[in-house]
């Protein structure tokens, strides 16, 4: 009697599993590259603000004036002092109302409903600052002056959506459980939220305001249709038109003094500095919140 015959096995590596793992060499490849791209992206961004715009830095450029014509020197303290009372009252205007729309869509809210708020919100997310400065012009200006509230109504409007949709993603990682044990002792969905939700998502909600701060203090667009006729001057009067550092630096490229232009590069870099730390600060936020979450 005769043995049959074994089929041969070999660990060598087939045709088919080499094509696999250089197809996935080259997707990792890709990815890898796409992040040095990013990262390059940023670096070179920042280093040309920063070797641009260093030169202009000093006291007076933070204390000081823009210089009329025909003068040297001068600085953006009206539009540093016009852009804190801007961003203010656009946080003060769109934070409490995002967290109500967030808070509404999340725990009261049918699924219906939260579908089609979301829906709302991401067109709002994605409608171009320029009209929304166009709508809030010809609803807030026309037919009245220029002032830093409508200016704050129009970046309160592009921070709605980010503020309620960062604040949507928070509520969602409450664990369900804190909702079951607050039912469970009979309290009422109002105070479970008040008292349990709002406090355990404190920390994201935060970053949603942070970051939606940081993207609201770059805009420009809106500001030239709600705030943009200003003087030299210092105020801190919400009801009159204030300079801000977006339109200070266009104002500033548009000069044909090269020295203007330094300033516009290191209005550009106190800008980004803000914008960095406090995106920074976000992410430390956010990382807080989520090891509380966790636990």
């Amino acid at each position: 009697m005769t043995t049959p015959d074994r089929a041969a096995f070999s660990l060598a590596p087939t045709a088919q599993l080499r094509r696999r793992k250089l197809v996935g060499r080259i997707v990792e490849a890709s990815m890898l590259l796409a992040a040095v791209a990013a990262v390059f992206v940023l670096g070179a961004v920042v280093w040309a603000v920063i070797s641009r715009g260093y030169s202009a830095i000093n006291l007076d450029f933070f204390t000081q004036t823009p210089a009329v014509f025909g003068q040297s020197g001068g600085g953006i303290a009206n539009a540093i002092v016009g852009s804190i009372v801007i961003v203010a009252f656009a946080t003060a205007f769109a934070v409490p109302f995002g967290i109500l729309v967030a808070l509404y869509t999340s725990e009261f809210a049918g699924r219906e409903v939260r579908r089609w708020v979301g829906l709302a919100l991401d067109m709002l997310n994605g409608m171009p600052s320029i009209v929304i400065g166009i709508f809030i012009y010809v609803l807030l200006i026309i037919g009245h002056a220029q002032s830093a509230l409508a200016a704050s109504v129009a970046l309160a409007v592009i921070m709605l959506p980010l503020v309620a949709r960062s604040t949507q993603e928070v509520l969602a990682l409450v664990p369900n459980s804190l909702r079951e044990a607050s039912s469970a002792l009979g309290i009422s969905r109002w105070r479970t939220v008040v008292g349990v939700i709002l406090p355990a998502s404190l920390g994201g909600i935060l970053t949603g305001a942070t970051l939606a701060m940081a993207r609201a203090a770059g805009e420009t667009a809106p500001l030239l249709f709600t705030s943009s006729l200003t003087t030299n001057q210092v105020s801190w009067d919400p009801r009159q038109a204030l300079q801000s550092l977006p339109i200070q630096i266009f104002e500033y490229l548009e000069s044909p003094d090269p020295a203007d232009h330094a300033r516009a590069w290191a209005a550009a870099l106190l800008l980004m500095t803000f914008v960095l730390v406090v995106s920074a600060l976000s992410k430390l936020f956010l990382a807080r919140q989520r090891r509380k979450l966790s636990r």
